[in-house]
């Protein structure tokens, strides 16, 4: 499901802070009074430099992207669940069925912080059986809802059903799957209560010509937000993942649902490195070129989430994917609209391909990535 995406070039200009520099005026100073000037320069400077570093101290303890306490009213999420100060911190943790919480605990205990997002799947099989993947929610995401927002991926599947029990675009589309799965599941989230992210189909542009058509697709996710409105399910944020791999850029183009039906846009980016047979790309280069593509061709005011980010492991460097990790709040704070990132903690089918967090190392580096300010906001 999952692909090989190269990006443009990483390309650093001039560093200005590597240039040489003059002192005032372009000329070394000196003359019988230099050594008065140079004191006079020294403590103008040091008082300068104090009073500039207590109003920065000032600004980051309570101005936007500090997640400080005093910054809580500002910073609180909007209706549609976006941080206005920062970005949320998320992850896709492996699970058994029933233990997502004991999971969950232990990812944070490790990561040293609670997550703003847990991300979870699930299938188009009949809800009301005991099988927690055509359930949504199941108990386990509801305990933990309590304190954390959930990413719910609702894939068009009945995973290791038959043939003929494979839900197709066309088919929810035509309501044919209402009574029986959409509005059972909408009545489920709405007895919720609390706002979820809910996608639907996730990396659409991997399922065509398999579900459909990409008109089919458009058709499939505004039936399902359509009937969800008019079962008065109001605690939904209606998220739209895509591979970002551009490559599929004009499929991606003909999937998009609309401004109307879409509320968050997310995409999944990676360094895949050996997993296929690519170079080692570093954090921003895996996000930069699909941000700016999704900025220029399919909106340039959603709310943008990672919803799927990590690294594969240099075996020959085994430092290396703790360094990647060290990249992740610098780069986020320049990608406009990015309101959350979300690790993938787990691995793709095939050799080389364990995109899991591998050592002390890395685990250490994500930590001190995760506690970034920007990345700690009020989930009230």
């Amino acid at each position: 499901m999952r692909f090989n995406r190269p990006h443009r070039p990483f390309r650093r200009g001039p560093d200005p802070a590597g240039q040489h520099r003059k002192s005032p005026g372009g000329q070394p100073a000196s003359g019988p009074f230099a050594s008065s000037r140079r004191r006079l320069l020294i403590t103008s400077a040091t008082v300068v430099s104090a009073v500039l570093v207590a109003v920065l101290a000032l600004r980051d303890a309570s101005g936007p992207g500090s997640g400080a306490a005093g910054s809580d009213a500002d910073c609180r999420p909007t209706a549609l669940l976006e941080p206005p100060c920062g970005a949320w911190f998320g992850a896709f943790v492996p699970h058994e069925r029933d233990d997502l919480p004991e999971k969950v605990r232990a990812y944070e205990k490790r990561v040293g912080r609670k997550l703003d997002i847990v991300y979870t799947y699930h299938d188009m099989s009949l809800p009301e059986g005991t099988r927690r993947e055509g359930r949504l929610l199941t108990p386990e995401e509801q305990r933990v809802g309590e304190d954390r927002l959930l990413l719910l991926s609702w894939e068009s599947k009945w995973w290791g059903g038959t043939k003929k029990q494979q839900p197709t675009w066309k088919q929810i589309a035509a309501g044919e799957l209402d009574d029986r799965v959409i509005d059972v599941q909408a009545r489920r989230i709405k007895d919720y209560g609390k706002k979820v992210f809910l996608s639907f189909d996730l990396e659409m542009d991997t399922r065509t010509p398999a579900n459909g058509t990409p008109a089919d697709f458009v058709k499939a996710y505004r039936h399902i937000h359509d009937r969800f409105r008019e079962l008065g399910v109001d605690n939904v944020v209606w998220t739209w993942i895509t591979t970002g791999y551009l490559d599929h850029a004009d499929e991606i183009k003909k999937m998009y649902p609309g401004d109307a039906y879409v509320d968050w846009i997310g995409y999944n980016q990676y360094n895949y490195y050996r997993c296929h047979d690519a170079g080692w790309l570093t954090f921003a280069q895996t996000q930069n070129a699909t941000h700016d593509w999704i900025r220029a061709n399919i909106s340039d005011d959603k709310p943008l989430m990672l919803s799927e980010f990590g690294t594969a492991v240099d075996t020959a460097r085994p430092q290396r994917q703790a360094e990647w990790y060290a990249q992740v709040p610098g780069v986020l704070k320049g990608l406009e609209g990015v309101k959350a990132a979300l690790q993938w903690n787990y691995r793709d089918p095939g050799p080389h391909c364990d995109l899991a967090l591998a050592n002390d190392a890395a685990w250490d580096s994500l930590r001190e990535a995760a506690a970034d300010p920007y990345l700690n906001q009020p989930l009230k």
